[in-house]
Parts: structure tokens; C-alpha cells; sequence
């Protein structure tokens, strides 16, 4: 770790990025995987970049929409025409043949972004720049080409039985991408692209000033030019659906609004049976000036006793924590350390970990396929906030973990039992007014607001200019916690600007998805904790690895892993019940 390098961030990555720990996805988000030129809109190319937008307990970044402004004659390709083969397995081999072709491509801009982020001078981003705008065009070409357009065109009318399972999720998720990609005319990308700029600018300056009316105009723009956008890529769906696709494939609001309902209504009176009955929790031991060289040594030795193979992957340090890299058999992970706070490097790590572990457990034997992505944004999240909060911030953990610190800074922890690190672990933000720094608790109710607006906003029931007074009003009603200005209320996230209308939902599917699936671990590894006490992770990492990583995208929803992986579909139930237990024992109510 000695080797470790800090990194600056440039501005096209602060989306992905802008909170303190993932600004991600798909930054992968930073899953966020999802930067600069190179990158595209589809959450399924996971490896390309997951880095953190969303703080502590959410975290991940998602593939940025390619502008075809990037598309022009530096960056053109020469295509030969060939005879589109009509025989179902050749045609099925001729278009693997050019998918994997592109996911190597997107590997090369993944190093691009890791190396960026990471390791690369600052006089270099304008050659950087230049070569991530030459293989964005390539790449546009590649997965626009009416050659690939027919090959799929011929599978999808091919008869039943031609496709197996694993072969017809291919074809599914690449038609699916290519109708995206090759929906939006050149004229509408530019706008989209021309309007980021903008539109982040105005969002830099409206929170600078804490002044709401700068954003206005631009947010308007945002909702018009995504409802513009959805309905050429699909006219027979809600304007939400659409574009929560690009983040949690196969998931309706429809089916948001049911969860998020029964999520408010179980959250809303724990959160104020805490405040008003909860006996107070002492972290203020935690505190602390903790040397960062032995932060690093901890955090690697924590990711390589998870499971983190550093035969395929890379730990580093940069601005903001990220998982990206080239393959499942390179993975660049990084996090970052704060002398006085001891649990935010910690926690990030795990975090990051969790990412890392889903991409080095994807299936190579349908490496470079779509069906070998993550499956949405949300499960790619519940990988990391199982790792990070059902383990990482769990009794069993603690105990685990307090020998490891003992060791590294006696002065802090010399007289700390595991009790006391588990309880000042999972202390309850109080007041909760920014999302990057709220606790599992409190933080799905600041999703949950933010998805009813947007959703309000794009259907025409809230008008732009209602936005604070209906975010104040939420945030005293839910969370006892009123903005003191806009910049600490409705202008907290850089989402908006950057028209990710779509992405937030995917924040606490993901932490939904993580309890769900840890509780299936449970049922199926009776001696979980007792393993997780004694620092032995690889039966739960294995198990992980059959039901989740190696699946990748084989099934066309969250729901439907959740089924293939638990039993049934998302249950909020299970998530309230945890949160439920945890806080109600913690808290002593």
C-alpha cells in the first residue's frame, strides 16, 4: 500500500463522483460506471466504472448517455458490408463476435477512466480527452451498425427453441441496448450534451448562491428534453419507465410506488420512535487521529480477508472510492482516508469491496456478452451495502474487527469490546439532512422523496418552480428536518443537472436487494455469523458468487433474481423488518 497514489478529479466526473463517498454508476455509477466519452448509457457494462455519488451508505455511478457530437471524422470507422447470415447459430456466433469486440472496447476506456482518476498527471486531460472522444466514436459506430441491427433482427424472429436460456438473454439485453443507442438522432444527443454543460454550471452556481430560480430554467429543460428522448425510444411506456430502465432494468414505477409506500409507512414512526424515545448512543470516542498509512493496511487486509483477488485487481487511493477497471480479471478498486475519522475509510473499503467482488465473480464462460454484466444499478448496489452494512456493520463483525484495530491504534481502542464499535457504528444522524450522510435508516426516505418529485415532475403534477417548499415540506414531515437553504435542501445533488432522472430509485432497491438476499444466506448457511466472528468470509463470498455474480444478467428484472436467488420477489417486509430489529435493540425502545 505503500505505492498508493491520490488523484484529482476533473468535472466531467464530479457526477458520478460529487459525494463523498460513490458518486457512482454506473461512476458506476461511479457503476457508476459511467463517465466520460467513453462510456455508454446501459447500467449492464458494469467493469466500466463504479464510483460513488451517493455517501457512506449508497454507493455506485452508471454509464453516461454517449453524445454522437463525439462521433464524427477523427473518430470514424470503416464498415464492410457483409451478408447477414439468416441461419440462427451462425448469426448468433457473427453477433457475439461483434459484442465481445465492444465490451473489449469498453475495457480499454474503463483503463482510460481508472487511469485518469488514479494515477494520470493533470497536464494530460486535454490528450486524454482527445483519446476518450477518438474511441467514443469508435464505439458509437460499432454499436450503431445496421449490420448488428440485422443480426438481431434475425434472432428475434427466429423460431422458438433456436436460443437457449443463456442465448436468448443475449440477444434480449443487446436489442434492447441497440434500440437505445441507435433511437436518438444526432440532433437530440447534441442537445442532451449541450444542455449537461449548462445545466451543471447553473446547478454550481444556483447551490453556490443556495438560490433555487438559477436551476429553474434548466431543470425544465431536463424534463422536457427526457420526455423528448422517451418517447423515441419507446412511445408505449410512461416517460418514468423509460428512462428508470437505463438504471433498473425491467423495473416499472408502478412496482417503485408499492415498495416505496410500504417503506414510508414502516420508516416514518421507527425514525420518530428513535428520536423520542431512543437512549442516546456515545461515538464521540471514535474520534480520533488515526496515521492513514496504517488505515491502508487495515483496509486491504479487511478487502483481501472478503475475498478481494489481488492476482485480478488493484486497491488504490483516489479523491472519491470507486470500482472500475477493464475485466473481471482487472479490477481497480480505490477508497480514500481521513485522519479523523477512522470509520469512513473503513466502511468505504468494504463498500468497495462488495463492487469488486461481484465483478470478479462474473462468468467467464460468457465473458464479453451482456448476459455476464451486473443486472441493473440496484443489484450491483446490493452487493456492496450487503458487504458494507448486513457484514461490515454487523455484531458478529465487530468482533471480528476490534482485535484488527486494537493492534493498529491501542491509544483509541486499547479498552473497546465489540459492543461498543457495533453500537458507535450505527449511531442514527440526527438531524438527517444530506443524503451522503445519512444512516441506513433515515436514507430511504431521502430517496424516496427525491423519486416522487422527479416522477411528479416528468408526469406534470409538480411544477419545477414547487420543488423546495414540496422538499421542506417532506423533509419536516418524514424526517423531523427542515432545510435551512436550498443548497443544504433541494440542491444537495448534482443528479438533476446532469438528467439522471431515473437514477436515485436505484440507491435503496439496492440496500432492499442487499437484506433480502443476506437473509436467503442465513437460511442457508446456519453458522453464518459464527463464520463471520471467526474471519472466515469465503462461504458466504461462495454463495454470493453461485446466486448473484454468476448470473450476471440472465433474468430481465431485480424482482426475478430475487426469485431465482431467495424464493421471491422483492419483499419490503424483510427490509423493515431488519431496519425494525436492528434499531429497536440498539436503540432500546
Amino acid at each position: 500500500m505503500a505505492t498508493l497514489q491520490q488523484a484529482g478529479a476533473s468535472n466531467t466526473e464530479i457526477f458520478y463522483r460529487s459525494c463523498p463517498y460513490y458518486a457512482k454508476i454506473f461512476g458506476i455509477l461511479a457503476v457508476g460506471s459511467l463517465f466520460a466519452g467513453c462510456s455508454t448509457n446501459s447500467a449492464s457494462r458494469s467493469i466500466a466504472l463504479v464510483t460513488s455519488m451517493g455517501g457512506r451508505n449508497s454507493k455506485h455511478q452508471q454509464h453516461q448517455h454517449l453524445s454522437s457530437s463525439h462521433h464524427g471524422k477523427a473518430a470514424a470507422v470503416t464498415t464492410t458490408v457483409m451478408a447477414v447470415p439468416q441461419e440462427p447459430a451462425k448469426a448468433y456466433e457473427a453477433l457475439c463476435e461483434r459484442l465481445k469486440e465492444i465490451s473489449s472496447l469498453h475495457g480499454v476506456c474503463g483503463l482510460l477512466d481508472w487511469d485518469e482518476m488514479v494515477m494520470m498527471p493533470p497536464g494530460a486531460a486535454g490528450s486524454r480527452g482527445a483519446q476518450k472522444a477518438v474511441l467514443a466514436g469508435v464505439l458509437y459506430d460499432k454499436e450503431t451498425d445496421p449490420q448488428l441491427g440485422a443480426l438481431l433482427d434475425v434472432l428475434k424472429a427466429a423460431p422458438g427453441g433456436s436460443l437457449d436460456e443463456v442465448q436468448a438473454a443475449v440477444v434480449r439485453d443487446a436489442a434492447r441496448d441497440y434500440v437505445k443507442r441507435t433511437a436518438l438522432p444526432k440532433e437530440l444527443a447534441q442537445r442532451i450534451a449541450k444542455l449537461k454543460t449548462e445545466a451543471y454550471a447553473a446547478w454550481v452556481k444556483a447551490k453556490t448562491e443556495s438560490d433555487f430560480s438559477i436551476f429553474v430554467p434548466f431543470l425544465k429543460q431536463w424534463i422536457e428534453i427526457s420526455k423528448e428522448k422517451a418517447r423515441l425510444i419507446d412511445p408505449t411506456k410512461p416517460v418514468y419507465d423509460v428512462l428508470l430502465d437505463d438504471y433498473e432494468k425491467g423495473a416499472s414505477s408502478a412496482r417503485l410506488d408499492e415498495v416505496f409506500t410500504q417503506v414510508r409507512e414502516g420508516l416514518v414512526p421507527l425514525i420518530a420512535a428513535i428520536k423520542s424515545r431512543g437512549t442516546k448512543i456515545d461515538s464521540s470516542w471514535m474520534t480520533g487521529d488515526f496515521d492513514t498509512e496504517k488505515q491502508a493496511e487495515l483496509c486491504k487486509q479487511v478487502a483481501i480477508d472478503l475475498g478481494f483477488d489481488t492476482s485480478h485487481g488493484r486497491l488504490d487511493v483516489s479523491v472519491h472510492p470507486f470500482t472500475g477497471g477493464a475485466h473481471p480479471t482487472d479490477v481497480r478498486m480505490t477508497t480514500r482516508f481521513k485522519k479523523d475519522n477512522l470509520v469512513e475509510g473503513l466502511t468505504g473499503a468494504i463498500h468497495e469491496t462488495g463492487h469488486a467482488l461481484y465483478e470478479q465473480g462474473r462468468n467467464l464462460e460468457y465473458d464479453g456478452l451482456p448476459v455476464n454484466s451486473a443486472l441493473s444499478m440496484g443489484v450491483h448496489e446490493s452487493q456492496s451495502l450487503l458487504w458494507e452494512r448486513m457484514v461490515g456493520l454487523s455484531r458478529p463483525f465487530a468482533a471480528y474487527l476490534v482485535p484488527l484495530l486494537k493492534a493498529r491504534f491501542p491509544e483509541t481502542f486499547g479498552s473497546v469490546v465489540p459492543e461498543q464499535l457495533y453500537e458507535a457504528e450505527n449511531v442514527i444522524q440526527e438531524p438527517s439532512l444530506i443524503r451522503v450522510e445519512a444512516d441506513e435508516v433515515t436514507y430511504p426516505l431521502h430517496i424516496i422523496l427525491r423519486y416522487e418529485l422527479e416522477k411528479g415532475l416528468l408526469e406534470g403534477s409538480i411544477a419545477v418552480e414547487d420543488v423546495p417548499r414540496i422538499w421542506n415540506e417532506r423533509m419536516t414531515s418524514d424526517l423531523g428536518a427542515t432545510p435551512p437553504d436550498d443548497s443544504k435542501g433541494c440542491l444537495q445533488d448534482i443528479h438533476w443537472s446532469m438528467g439522471a432522472l431515473g437514477y436515485f430509485p436505484t440507491y435503496t432497491l439496492g440496500a432492499m436487494y442487499a437484506t433480502q438476499i443476506y437473509a436467503a444466506a442465513k437460511k442457508d448457511l446456519p453458522d453464518l455469523e459464527d463464520l463471520i466472528r471467526a474471519g472466515d468470509f469465503k462461504p458466504l463470498k461462495s454463495w454470493l458468487n453461485e446466486k448473484i455474480h454468476k448470473l450476471g444478467s440472465l433474468h430481465n428484472s431485480g424482482d426475478e433474481l430475487m426469485t431465482a436467488a431467495t424464493g421471491g420477489p422483492l419483499n419490503p417486509a424483510v427490509f423493515l423488518d431488519y431496519l425494525k430489529t436492528k434499531y429497536t435493540d440498539l436503540y432500546k425502545l
